[in-house]
């Protein structure tokens, strides 16, 4: 390039930068749904994750393999980019209005999240995809599916119960919010005292002596242990 040709074409510049800053600046939504696309997301990053980190110690456990551990196994061969095969993503489920939903069931976005509520991986997540949520109001939906990792956290299980409790007694609304409470408190890795659970109930609103009942009654032991053994994906 010649030094006229240069000087032209410096000459131009403060032109074409008035043009940008002219132009208009895409808004943050646009630029969320740029980068997902209209398409319908199923995701189960809350199990994936916590199993990828924690597959060592679940080869570790004594015993045979039983249901529960194939389906760890399965859950642990998903590709390490975040994304399930297309394979896996057949045969997830389909949602229904027996699931637990956070925000807009015509959402573009669905994110179904697999989650046991003593892992520590799943309590670092859900802030993240609780703000989500919130930020993109009616465009991100989140559904909650229980899969306690019984053979690491056996107190998983009746905390899955506790929250269908909630739901019973308050709606999803009541479920949501024991479900933040229980992540924002438990120590993770079975650490959370099941004694401390009614009171966590009567801060989000339930009444603590029907919270108790329920949860006492043992009545959703059969449906968090059958919604586990289904889902073999």
């Amino acid at each position: 390039m010649t030094r006229r040709e240069l000087k032209e074409t410096m000459s131009d510049m403060p032109e074409q930068g008035s043009k940008l800053q002219g132009a208009k600046r895409p808004k943050s939504k646009s630029s969320f749904y740029e980068k997902i696309g209209p398409i319908l997301v199923f995701l189960s990053i809350g199990l994936a994750f916590a199993v990828g980190m924690l597959w060592q110690k679940v080869q570790g456990l004594s015993g045979g393999t039983n249901t529960k551990t194939a389906q760890v196994n399965n859950a642990a061969t998903a590709p390490t980019e975040g994304k399930l095969s297309e394979e896996q993503v057949k045969k997830i489920p389909a949602v229904t209005d027996a699931d637990h939903i956070r925000g807009s069931k015509n959402a573009k976005v669905v994110l179904i999240e697999y989650s046991d509520l003593e892992c520590p991986f799943c309590k670092r997540f859900h802030p993240t995809v609780k703000q989500i949520t919130d930020e993109y109001d009616g465009q991100v939906a989140w559904v909650y599916r229980h899969f306690p990792l019984d053979q690491l956290h056996p107190k998983a299980d009746k905390e899955a119960e506790a929250v269908e409790c909630a739901a019973e007694l308050g709606g999803e609304d009541s479920f949501w919010a024991l479900v933040d409470k229980i992540y924002e408190v438990t120590p993770s890795n079975n650490g959370l005292d099941h004694s401390l659970l009614p009171g966590l109930a009567a801060e989000v609103g339930l009444s603590e002596s029907a919270f108790k009942s329920c949860f006492d009654s043992g009545k959703y032991t059969d449906k968090i242990e059958d919604f586990n053994q289904n889902e073999d994906f």
